[in-house]
């Protein structure tokens, strides 16, 4: 997938790059434009699993007390750590289920600014990098409130090595899941053993997460995850491709402080199982 942005992106400064991605990644991704609905309020620590050129990173760092980043792409990690506010820490390696080191794969010439970057393989990628893996337990963290995991495929192993945490803190979790890539039914099944439930985001109103019909909105939109970013943010592009699921643990609901029960927030459209909701067909 060469898009415009993928070959402008090697001839222009890192920090700008870093700067126009930042700028309209909240069109690309809606949710990041009302992280107050899914990162809670007075939220001590955030985790950025896979930083990319950092917009949740930035965003993070104005809501949470502390921002635990984690890069594996060398390039881009450095480039987070130069640029990223005093109340965040770079952690340059991958997330998975054990400490060590894997291969980290990436598309042909790419350095990781395409952001599809994973240790998982798949065809369009065709050379690696030797990378450290740490988990998430073993970064020493403490109260983690929000935890988000954007990595191509290897979401349950940054899961498996999460456990101790989710455990222990029972943070927000905003994952992203694309059945092109993995079964999403593997993630789902670990966090609702876990006490948690997943919602989306199709439009302005959350909804009840519903895998199939999710696994069906994204084989009839595949073809918009080939679209570029700066393709997809421009007015009137056509259908949302969404691939993002907040899960929340004990019973909370997108926009619900943490250990409040009561009404849902009116963001929130609870009448009925939808992941994605259709017109009626004729």
């Amino acid at each position: 997938m060469t898009t415009l942005a993928a070959r402008l992106a090697p001839v222009l400064p890192d920090r700008l790059v870093a700067a126009a991605a930042r700028l309209v990644y909240p069109r690309f991704e809606p949710e990041l434009a009302r992280l107050d609905e899914l990162c809670p309020p007075q939220c001590r620590t955030a985790v950025d699993v896979g930083g990319w050129y950092g917009p949740w990173t930035r965003r993070l760092s104005r809501r949470a007390e502390h921002v635990v980043t984690v890069e594996p792409v060398p390039r881009l990690a450095r480039l987070l750590t130069s640029t990223a506010p005093a109340n965040v820490r770079v952690v340059q390696a991958a997330a998975s289920d054990r400490p060590g080191t894997a291969r980290l794969w990436l598309p042909p010439g790419d350095d990781g600014g395409r952001g599809v970057s994973s240790l998982v393989r798949r065809d369009i990628h065709a050379r690696a990098l030797d990378v450290r893996c740490v988990t998430l337990d073993g970064l020493g963290l403490t109260d983690v409130d929000f935890v988000k995991i954007d990595v191509d495929g290897n979401e349950l192993a940054v899961l498996r090595g999460a456990s101790g945490l989710l455990a222990r803190d029972r943070p927000a979790l905003f994952v992203e899941l694309e059945s092109r890539i993995q079964p999403i039914a593997p993630v789902v099944d670990l966090l609702t053993g876990l006490g948690y439930a997943g919602w989306v985001l199709p439009a302005g109103t959350w909804h009840p997460l519903r895998p199939a019909a999710l696994e069906a909105h994204q084989a009839r939109t595949s073809h918009v995850a080939s679209h570029g970013l700066l393709r997809r943010v421009l007015p009137f592009a056509g259908p949302r491709y969404v691939n993002s699921v907040l899960f929340l643990p004990d019973g909370r609901r997108p926009g619900e402080p943490a250990g409040r029960r009561g009404p849902a927030s009116g963001a929130v459209r609870d009448h009925g199982p939808h992941a994605l909701r259709e017109a009626p067909r004729p």
